[in-house]
């Protein structure tokens, strides 16, 4: 059986240059596009798997460290015979049951929320000929010594399960809380017998201290399941916190932004600020500047010592849009009395 071959880079609409970031993006937005619950041409879930197997490759530095070993002058479609001393390349990996990554979509559910489930980087069914014929079937690596072939032909083998990516929203609240979060996602793997079966999975995750926007919860063995042995593959949980009506987190750091009466700003006084742990009493030192920030020490994000670091709030000095008759009095006496001159000798 003749094999084509497959431009990934093509396939993915991205440069051999591309980085491991604009590979990641390109396939996000193509995979929304042609994901077959979204779009109902009847071309789209095989543009989806074509999709999937390309990101399966690029999205991995050894697979596409592989794939590129192959040079640049093939064309997309092209008959495709691996060149001489393709398999003791492959074997020259390390060869072994390697633990393949795929990226799929989470449903998190809230409180009494219901759960939402996204379309990007599910899998869709086998990969191509192609594929195989380069690292082995399900792409999970190249048996010891047999290289690619090696592998395809003996798919018995252990194979070490898949990891497992997701984008996980969580408020700044459950991260303050360290809240235990509710995740449900939903993948489509081979079961022993190589067919493709979708299951759902649910766990409980605590948000633990000094988790910052972006960094990663690795829960070890949670992935794909290993076969005949083999150990299962990691879940690996991107945090991304949503925004917030009244909290900024820098790190670690909250800021929000203070709003006071110029005689609080010129005169002093105290007031009630809200935090994640509930409203506190700020003294607001006379003579306070608009943008002058005020600390409030330990109402920020947890830290991994137990400790909380900072919340920062700004101070915006608000004047009332309209004034009784007494207010506009005083205000006017204020501006016959007043000697202070914001603009310096520059009026």
């Amino acid at each position: 059986m003749s094999v084509k071959f497959q431009d990934y880079y093509e396939t993915l609409g991205v440069a051999r240059s591309a980085t491991s970031e604009e590979i990641s993006k390109a396939f996000r937005k193509l995979a929304r596009k042609y994901h077959p619950d979204v779009n109902k041409d009847p071309d789209a879930e095989n543009r989806f798997k074509q999709i999937n197997e390309a990101n399966e490759v690029l999205g991995d530095p050894e697979k596409r460290k592989r794939y590129d070993a192959l040079g640049a002058n093939w064309q997309n479609g092209q008959e495709f015979v691996p060149p001489d001393g393709w398999e003791e390349f492959l074997s020259g990996f390390g060869g072994g049951a390697r633990s393949g990554r795929r990226t799929y979509s989470f449903q998190t559910g809230g409180q009494g929320g219901s759960p939402f489930q996204g379309a990007e980087g599910f899998g869709g069914g086998g990969f191509s000929d192609f594929f195989n014929s380069l690292f082995g079937e399900y792409g999970i690596g190249a048996a010891p010594g047999g290289g690619a072939r090696g592998y395809a032909e003996g798919s018995r083998m252990a194979r070490a399960g898949r990891t497992h990516e997701a984008e996980v929203m969580v408020t700044l609240e459950e991260v303050y809380r360290q809240a235990t979060k509710a995740i449900t996602f939903e993948v489509l793997e081979q079961n022993e017998s190589g067919v493709p079966e979708r299951s759902t999975k649910s766990y409980q995750v605590k948000i633990p201290a000094g988790i910052v926007d972006g960094k990663t919860i690795r829960l070890a063995g949670q992935g794909g399941k290993g076969s005949s042995g083999a150990p299962s593959g990691d879940l690996l949980l991107r945090i991304k916190f949503a925004p917030h009506a009244r909290f900024r987190a820098d790190g670690h750091r909250l800021h929000t932004t203070l709003k006071i009466t110029p005689w609080e700003a010129a005169l002093g006084g105290k007031v009630r600020v809200p935090t994640l742990d509930g409203a506190v009493t700020l003294t607001i030192p006379a003579g306070t500047q608009s943008g002058q920030q005020l600390r409030i020490k330990g109402k920020g994000l947890p830290l991994k010592d137990g400790t909380h670091d900072n919340l920062l709030a700004e101070v915006a000095i608000v004047v009332p849009k309209s004034l009784t008759a007494e207010e506009r009095e005083l205000f006017e006496k204020l501006q016959r009395v007043s000697q202070f001159t914001p603009r310096g000798d520059h009026e």
